[in-house]
């Protein structure tokens, strides 16, 4: 059995990850850390968790996790990640880090958005963690960099366009909405239920959200080209799952059989995309504990614009279990070992 750390496991992505690896036929978890419940049951933590993950959470230094585990989950903020990665890649262990560390390939760019990055020359050894589209490098990585969640949702979505170069690419605008799990489990005026329920809002509006550069990154990439986008979040009175409505103007003429077919071609065989059929839209809870995408595809004829809605689990395929997805791919596993479980609905 592998042997798997979670740095950082009292977060939600650390308790999700604790979630999906306690039904992994080849993973074990064997190390949870946290500073905070250092010398508690993570099922204490996490009661979900009672009789499935009894695994006492310690705050321990790099060495003792290396001691323990042959591949480390790193789901601690940004900044952190930075300051652990490099031993544990050094005692040559495998690390996926949930963490923005290691997303954007121009140290400058992070900087601008983030923080000074103290382990800059990873950088470029690290992968990009999109299965869809790098599984091959994945296979081979010893870093890897687990996607946002809203990047997730919104690359799966563009991505057969991008790559077909059939979309303006000054014209794509993207509507995101989250539930409150995405702001983390720490206490926020923000996020509480009086602040929350009943009511809808965005956030971060104007091209200031942390996402941005991540998501204009990806679609740049898959379109040889620099791509801006204009992305908006809101925050859904929800606890779990991302929709992400993503408006196009076409680069020329294209029929919505034509478009169908460059999803079908590129997402047709995918373990954990779904695209629906024309009249079905996704809906957070029909992917609601899952690591599904689903992804459906609209064409307003008025207009001639395309509308794109997608749909994740933002702790799963947005975080968690896109992580477990890449662990697989690592260790030459079954890409959905301990992935398999249908949504939970309602």
């Amino acid at each position: 059995m592998l042997r798997t750390a979670i740095v950082g496991a009292s977060g939600y992505t650390g308790g999700e990850l604790a979630r999906l690896l306690c039904n992994h036929p080849a993973a074990t978890l064997t190390v949870a850390t946290s500073r905070q419940y250092d010398g508690q049951l993570l099922s204490k933590v996490y009661p979900h968790l009672r009789d499935r993950v009894d695994i006492i959470c310690r705050n321990l230094g790099s060495a003792e996790i290396i001691d323990q585990a042959d591949l480390i989950f790193c789901a601690v903020p940004h900044k952190t990640a930075m300051n652990v990665v490099p031993a544990f890649l050094d005692a040559g262990k495998k690390v996926v880090d949930l963490s923005a560390d290691f997303r954007l390939k121009d140290v400058a760019v992070y900087e601008q958005w983030y923080q000074p990055h103290s382990a800059a020359n990873l950088i470029a050894d690290a992968v990009y963690g999109l299965p869809e589209i790098y599984r091959e490098e994945i296979r081979s990585a010893r870093l890897v960099a687990n996607p946002g969640c809203y990047p997730t949702s919104i690359t799966l979505g563009l991505a057969p366009l991008m790559k077909a170069d059939i979309v303006d690419p000054d014209t794509i605008i993207i509507d995101s909405k989250s539930g409150t799990s995405g702001a983390g489990r720490a206490a926020q005026v923000g996020t509480l239920f009086c602040e929350v329920t009943d009511g809808f809002r965005p956030y971060k509006v104007g091209g200031v959200h942390r996402h941005i550069p991540e998501i204009e990154q990806n679609l740049s990439a898959l379109a040889g080209s620099p791509v801006k986008v204009s992305f908006t979040p809101h925050l859904l009175p929800v606890s779990r799952g991302i929709l992400s409505t993503i408006y196009v103007n076409l680069s020329r003429e294209a029929t919505l059989n034509e478009i169908s077919g460059l999803y079908q071609k590129m997402y047709g065989k995918e373990p954990f995309v779904r695209l629906l059929d024309s009249g079905s839209l996704p809906a957070t809870q029909q992917v609601r504990g899952s690591n599904y995408c689903d992804i459906s595809l609209n064409l307003d004829e008025r207009t001639g614009r395309l509308i794109i809605v997608s749909a994740i689990d933002n702790i799963v395929k947005g975080a968690s279990g896109q992580a477990v997805q890449n662990m697989n791919l690592m260790c030459g596993f079954d890409e959905d070992a301990g992935l398999q479980q249908a949504p939970l609905f309602p």
